[in-house]
């Protein structure tokens, strides 16, 4: 499934480049030890602009899906319908992320399973954006 650009900030700057060398980053608070994402220029819990990045295991589960049968988005229309799952990160289970699930039918998913993070090229500028398979 072809994957937008994301258009990198200040701020997601540093996640993006992990993506790029196939690391999956978090926030992370060095005043209150809380990581967060997306990320934010400070914490959202306390505020302080104190943000590092903290690597992940890149595991995960499947904490619930949609499957998106007639999206707006022209790129992805040939690939109808297409699984938008939510990834539970193992490392924080406050954290969530979207997935479509490469490798899994549309509907074919089920809740609870583990996930392992991998990188996908996008067409339009060669960024790497996180996606989920399952294990």
């Amino acid at each position: 499934m072809p994957k937008q650009s994301p258009v990198p900030d200040e701020v997601s700057k540093p996640f993006w480049d992990a993506c790029n060398q196939n690391k999956l980053v978090v926030q992370h608070c060095e005043t209150c030890d809380r990581m967060q994402f997306p990320p934010e220029s400070t914490c959202v819990k306390c505020e302080s602009s104190s943000m590092g990045w903290k690597e992940v295991s890149g595991m995960g589960k499947i904490h619930g899906y949609c499957v998106m049968h007639d999206s707006r988005i022209r790129l992805l229309q040939a690939d109808q319908p297409f699984n938008i799952a939510v990834i539970e990160l193992q490392d924080d289970p406050d954290i969530k992320m979207f997935s479509h699930l490469p490798g899994t039918d549309a509907d074919e998913v089920v809740i609870g399973s583990i996930v392992r993070v991998e990188f996908q090229d996008t067409e339009a500028t060669g960024q790497k954006v996180p996606e989920w398979r399952v294990v």
